[in-house]
């Protein structure tokens, strides 16, 4: 059974609502049968991806604090050491998972923890890609602590169709690795920063799978 995220309950039932009443007005006032397929075709496709869109499906994560999971479903773009100046102030191993908008676009939590620091910046909506979108885009900043990795920065980010990010976490929180912690609405990233000596198990262009797949390593 498909199961869908919370965060999208209104705009689904929005969107459900829509296509019944378009379909119902198409049959009342359009009389070519061939323009009467095409548009509820149209129609149909929409709410499918609307409804693909939101999907949550169960992920089962192994929980070991030696281990960290990918946060989301997408492609690694970006792997290289930065200065990460909002919270560290020194140099980390970044890595950046591009979420297109057929991918889950659940987040979840890379590792288990308590929460240090949790913070909104309002911004623009440049493409997700675009090398300042992590300090120019509408973001959140979540920094996690464990006693294998000591503290883990992870961000969302916006993209150019993402119009609102969902951050669940809290400071002082305890979270557990794999549950979730939020949700980025139609197309976005999520940027890593991680301990330099960190082993890392995956490349460029991987394909990873949030909440299941193992990304790196103490």
């Amino acid at each position: 059974m498909i199961r869908f995220h919370k965060e999208g309950y209104t705009i689904i039932a929005i969107t459900l609502l829509i296509a019944i009443g378009s379909i119902v007005l198409i049959d009342s006032f359009i009389e070519q049968t061939w323009l009467q397929i095409a548009i509820k075709a149209v129609v149909i496709c929409f709410l499918i991806l609307i409804l693909q869109f939101f999907r949550n499906p169960k992920r089962v994560t192994n929980l070991d604090e030696n281990t960290i999971v990918a946060p989301v479903d997408g492609k690694v773009v970006v792997i290289e050491e930065v200065e990460e100046s909002e919270y560290f102030n020194d140099k980390r191993l970044q890595v950046s998972i591009f979420m297109s908008p057929i991918n889950v676009h659940v987040t979840r939590y890379a590792m288990g923890g308590v929460i240090k620091y949790s913070k909104y910046h309002p911004g623009k909506y440049l493409v997700a890609w675009h090398p300042k979108a992590s300090t120019e885009n509408e973001r959140t900043t979540v920094v996690i602590e464990n006693n294998t990795f000591g503290e883990v920065l992870y961000r969302q980010i916006a993209g150019a169709l993402a119009k609102r990010i969902v951050n669940y976490a809290t400071e002082k929180e305890n979270v557990v690795q794999g549950t979730d912690a939020g949700f980025i609405k139609f197309g976005s990233r999520v940027d890593l920063y991680f301990p330099l000596n960190t082993k890392l198990n995956v490349s460029l262009g991987d394909i990873v799978k949030g909440g299941v797949q193992v990304i790196a390593t103490k």
